[in-house]
């Protein structure tokens, strides 16, 4: 399976086992080839192949970089890792490989999907972990492989913890409220058009806007059941966000969606969210990523 990490045999640990055999005679040295032995045998009884990662496991891949991966390590997730499993599915069953390109599309469109089910929360996220995936390769397809499985990953560094048990314990108003809000953000960069004037595609930001007004309609009847002075302030302004999108969605031309855009746009600042997310008892830093794009 595919994915940022190459494939390492672990045909290592009967190296370093030879090499304890062989051990100077330092009692320091031997020592510590016995523990390196040691982590050696553990983390060589750890490895998984790709092809039987469930949620909810916590792991470490054996390499970096992009490439293929065909083993990884499982650990206790109270341990440090770099990743864990949020979500899997499957491809449709065509008779030829698709390619590279179309399977990572439709990757990164479905596994975002998938780990919110799990830690809909992205605010509450370790810094620096993002989504992954695994995909099949040209070569695992022809044995039958269709299988994308889903992680949270840290590029630099290891976090402890699961993220598998937030969404059990969230209380039913948290669970409405991002439920509606991440939906709206799905809509936004989920329809945003290839060209970056509106000028050049009027018709694909106009759909980018309706798709946003609509998630913000639902997003608003869910806020509607929620009680809160803060809550209820987000509802006024997503109110008048949403009037700006649907103005935006009806523009007649290029400068009639310029005007309406801009206070739409706006109107998704997350850092508009923070105090009704404090009094849902949500995550209240917003993530660097989004707090980048509406900054500049």
């Amino acid at each position: 399976m595919s994915i940022r990490s190459p494939f390492r045999s672990v045909r290592g640990i009967s190296a370093a086992v030879a090499l304890l055999a062989i051990g100077a005679a330092g009692c320091s040295d031997v020592s510590d080839a016995v523990d390196s032995a040691k982590d050696g045998a553990k983390k060589v009884a750890r490895q998984r192949s790709v092809f039987s990662l469930e949620i909810g496991d916590c792991y470490n891949p054996n390499t970096k970089g992009e490439g293929e991966e065909i083993l990884v390590e499982i650990v206790p997730c109270d341990e440090a890792h770099e990743g864990q499993v949020v979500g899997d599915f499957k491809l449709d069953d065509a008779k030829a490989y698709p390619g590279d390109e179309k399977v990572w599309a439709v990757a990164d469109k479905q596994c975002p999907v998938e780990a919110g089910k799990v830690a809909p929360d992205t605010w509450a996220l370790p810094k620096g972990v993002a989504v992954f995936y695994y995909t099949p390769t040209k070569e695992s397809w022809a044995t039958g492989d269709r299988a994308v499985t889903c992680t949270y990953t840290k590029e630099k560094g290891r976090f402890t913890g699961s993220m598998t048990a937030d969404a059990k314990s969230l209380k039913p108003e948290q669970t409405t409220y991002l439920k509606g809000a991440n939906a709206v953000y799905d809509a936004l960069w989920a329809n945003q058009p290839e060209s970056d004037t509106v000028e050049d595609d009027l018709a694909g930001y106009k759909k980018q806007a309706k798709a946003v007004a609509a998630a913000l309609d639902t997003h608003l009847a869910g806020l509607k059941g929620i009680d809160g002075t803060e809550v209820g302030k987000l509802r006024e302004q997503l109110t008048k966000t949403a009037q700006s999108w649907k103005k935006a969605a009806n523009a007649a031309d290029a400068d009639a969606f310029y005007i309406a855009y801009d206070p739409a746009f706006t109107g998704l600042d997350p850092n508009k969210t923070v105090a009704a997310r404090k009094e849902l008892g949500l995550a209240t830093t917003v993530p660097a990523d989004d707090a980048e794009v509406w900054s500049s």
